[in-house]
Formats: structure tokens, sequence, C-alpha cells
């Protein structure tokens, strides 16, 4: 952010202004990031008994905030210059301090991609997409300014700096509905449902069926239920036997992953039953 800010000041391009701008945003969503990622990780208390996931909504919402703002501030700085485009002042050296910014941005992006995959963590993942739009960013604004510099044509500045302040607008539209979909109870993704499924069914042995398979997810934690149907004469314990094996394996498979499993007698079947697998209704 420094350094891009220093590029702005180099060349009093309205472009590298966006750009700074933008990075604002970015370090103070990390630092929303980093608390709510924090408050997420408290155990369950009594007012919060399902845990704390969703606080990580928490700062999505405020990095929504911060892009409209952003991109408010950018268009009004594109409205004073409109008129009259300066040219570059120090071009080449506020160019190429602003793009030692967008190496750095790029370090830390892939750094942080690829340690929340490892970690399993959706947050550090989805921080390290965002840095890695910015890259992408920086990268365009420096080719359109070259190409300002080269031609002369000043007006390509404020141009560039609308397309940036609309870009961070049409992130701000996915960071927030991202939010939305989780504080709605999303449920995961069409091909995650079908690995569950597939778990479930290779660990159910003993079973008879399972149907009703529901999930959701709250944060950086995915909550499954399903309905689990035995022979009406197995015991308590044969049923909770084939219960712990099932959910020993999602927690295997699945990070942050709480499972909720109601077992039924056979007359709760909604198939017809003597298949050899344990079939899905």
């Amino acid at each position: 952010m420094g350094l891009k800010f220093v590029a702005w000041r180099l060349t009093g391009s309205v472009a590298l202004y966006s750009d700074a701008m933008e990075s604002i945003v970015n370090v103070i969503a990390s630092l929303a990031a980093f608390w709510a990622v924090q408050v997420s990780h408290k155990p369950a208390d009594n007012d919060h008994q399902h845990g704390h996931h969703k606080a990580e909504y928490v700062s999505a919402v405020l990095e929504g905030v911060l892009i409209v703002v952003a991109s408010i501030l950018i268009l009004n700085e594109v409205y004073r210059s409109w008129g009259e485009p300066l040219s570059l002042e120090q071009p080449w050296a506020g160019l190429g301090v602003n793009a030692a910014a967008a190496g750095v941005n790029a370090f830390w992006a892939l750094l942080l991609i690829r340690v929340g995959r490892s970690a399993r963590s959706p947050a550090l993942v989805a921080d390290g997409r965002h840095i890695m739009t910015d890259v992408v960013t920086s990268l365009g604004v420096l080719a359109g300014l070259v190409g300002a510099v080269l031609t002369g044509w000043t007006i390509l500045d404020p141009i560039l700096a609308i397309i940036v302040a609309l870009n961070i607008l049409w992130q701000g539209w996915h960071v927030i509905g991202s939010s939305v979909n989780g504080l709605m109870d999303r449920a995961v993704e069409p091909d995650e449902h079908m690995r569950i499924r597939d778990i479930i069914s290779v660990n159910a042995k003993g079973a008879l069926e399972v149907h009703d398979l529901k999930t959701r997810i709250a944060g950086r934690a995915t909550f499954i239920e399903f309905h689990l149907v035995v022979e009406a004469t197995m015991s308590v314990g044969e049923s909770h036997v084939i219960c712990d094996r099932i959910e020993d394996a999602l927690r295997s498979e699945i990070p942050s992953v709480r499972v909720i499993i109601h077992v039924e007698p056979d007359d709760e079947a909604k198939l017809p039953l003597g298949t050899a697998a344990v079939p899905f209704a």
C-alpha cells in the first residue's frame, strides 16, 4: 500500500491513486478477516451454542462497505481531473515503484493460496485470491499508463481510473453476495454434496438406507445432517458404532465439519430394502 501511494505521489496519476485506494481496502479487509478468524475459532458457549463460525461474514460485510467508499473516492478524483488530465510528472519512476508493489502482492497472494489450501482454510484462500485480483488490476493499470506515456494520450489516465473503480465495485458485489449466501445457510456445492454422499455410503455398512441429507456452510464450518435407517431389531450400541464410523470418516475428509445423524427403524425407509449397497433416498 505504501509503495502504491509513493508511485501516485511521484506521478500524480489518478489511475495509480485508484490502485492505491484499492490497497487500503485490501489492508483493512485483511485486518478485519484476521479478527474474524480469531473470533470464529472460539469454542461454543451458552450464548453461541453452535460456535462463532459466522463471525467471518462480518469482515465480508465491512469489506463490501469499504469497497463502495473507495469507489466513490476514486470517481470523485476522476471527476476533478477529467476536464484537464495532467501529464505524468515522473512516469517511469512511479511505474517502477508500482510494479514493485505488484510483485510483492503477487508473492503474498501465491503464499496465502498455497498455505490456505494446505491448512484447509477458506478464509486464507479467499484473501489470497482477492490480493491476486489486485495484482491483475495493477498490471492492467501499468500497461495502460505505459501506453499513455508513449502516445501522450493523457485521457487514458482517468479512463483507467474509472475501469479500476468499476472493477472494485464488481469485486464488492461478489464479496457481499458471498456473505449473504453464508448468512442464508447456503448448502455446499453440488460436487461437494456428491463427495459427502460417497463418504457416507462407503462407511454406512450395517445400515439399510440414508435419506434427507442436508448441508449448510457457516464460515469455515460445514454442517451435515441426515437420517440413517437401520433394522428395527438393531441395538442402540450397534447403530451407534455405525454413526461413529461415518462421523470419523467425514471429519477426516472435511475440515471443521459438524455431523448430526437421526437413526430410524426400517419401517421409515423410503426405498425398497434388500439392495447390496446402502441406498440414498
